[in-house]
């Protein structure tokens, strides 16, 4: 059997996802997990592969198993197993070409950035923190040159090993929520630190470093010594992974499930 679940867990709790030797992963957790409900070892196959300090609201995984328990076993019998800080939101039996990564269509992620004089503190860890005023429109208006295909050099990292540095944006906004700014990015797929560093650069553009033409600029340029900052992790979450309608997924593993920013 092959079993699907979604996923929440809050990164800033862990050293990234990928398995490590000294265990302290979300991969590692939730595998030890699995194997007390499963009776067996579990390997986990994840939609993306998350740095240390980046959080999941929609998260999907897979694994095989031939122990057979019902589909909330897999949640609630897992959940007993996992600390606080990461939790299986749902679980569904799928076939064995469902693969958690590589049938994935696009994925969501969603930077909530504290915009205010005073660094937060009970949110410390779950958002990011600027504290300078920044122009949400002119960030408005750099993040639409983000959007249809085009080639990312310029916000990838240097130790990536995606194949290719080409891929289709559906969708880049910014919006505000108070002292809060909220980036939304849509993808078909995103290179390592490709949203951090998409971030740092429209912070470039909202306090007036550069316009927001420059963005098309950096793109076209292909150069990441030109393209500025990698933000913190702090404020970073995957949100949303979107699979072909005909996989039985909830509707969470194909529509962006939202962080909620508390106070506002």
């Amino acid at each position: 059997m092959r079993i699907a679940l979604g996923i929440e867990y809050a990164g800033d709790a862990f050293q990234g996802w990928q398995s490590q030797a000294h265990g302290r992963t979300v991969q590692d957790h939730l595998e030890a997990a699995l194997a007390t409900i499963a009776g067996h070892s579990v390997r986990l196959h994840c939609a993306g592969r998350t740095d240390s300090g980046v959080h999941a609201t929609a998260q999907v995984v897979h694994f095989d198993t031939p122990s057979v328990r019902p589909l909330y076993g897999w949640v609630r019998g897992v959940n007993n197993q996992l600390c606080s800080h990461v939790a299986v939101r749902w679980a569904v039996d799928v076939g064995e070409d469902f693969h958690a990564r590589f049938c994935a269509v696009s994925r969501r992620y969603r930077y909530i950035m504290h915009n205010a004089p005073v660094r937060p503190a009970l949110l410390a860890g779950r958002v990011g923190w600027f504290h300078p005023p920044l122009d949400e429109a002119a960030m408005i208006e750099a993040a639409r040159c983000l959007e249809g295909w085009h080639d990312f050099s310029a916000f990838r990292a240097a130790g990536c090993q995606a194949k290719s540095p080409v891929k289709l944006m559906h969708e880049a906004r910014v919006h505000r929520a108070g002292e809060y700014l909220i980036f939304d990015f849509w993808a078909n797929a995103f290179l390592h630190h490709m949203v951090r560093n998409l971030v740092g650069a429209l912070v470039y553009v909202g306090k007036g470093r550069y316009p927001p033409a420059w963005m098309a600029e950096i793109l076209a340029a292909r150069d990441r010594s030109q393209a500025g900052l990698t933000f913190p992790a702090d404020g970073l979450y995957l949100c949303g992974v979107e699979y072909a309608p005909h996989w039985p997924l909830p509707g969470e593993g194909r529509i962006i499930a939202v962080p909620r920013i508390p106070f506002v």
